[in-house]
């Protein structure tokens, strides 16, 4: 359970993060309360995943998770590329992130 309220964590601050763009420097109303309602989200499930994930491993999988997911998000809706050492890179953080799942001691709280 703690990993699908830190998936669920990580979806709104993906979610938040895309409405950030649209919100135009929180000049139009209904992308803002997006942002401030995403982000309120988001902390909420990851307090929640807290309770049993060490706040390192979450944190370092909220952070790589959401680094992939929102250039995902932002070439689907905004149409961004990404060079092939961007993507090289985020497939180190995605390693990453799959090293510390597998392999380290570190991932209870």
């Amino acid at each position: 359970m703690p990993y699908l309220f830190l998936a669920l964590a990580i979806v709104c601050e993906v979610f938040a993060t895309s409405a950030l763009k649209a919100c135009d420097g929180f000049t139009r109303l209904a992308p803002s309360i997006m942002v401030v309602c995403g982000y309120a989200a988001a902390f909420f499930f990851l307090s929640l995943a807290l309770r049993h994930v060490s706040i390192g491993v979450a944190y370092a999988i909220w952070s790589g998770a959401g680094i992939v997911l929102i250039s995902l998000a932002a070439w689907l809706v905004y149409g961004q590329r990404l060079d092939v050492p961007a993507m090289l890179g985020m497939g180190m953080i995605v390693a990453g992130v799959a090293v510390i799942q597998l392999f380290s001691r570190a991932t209870q709280a």
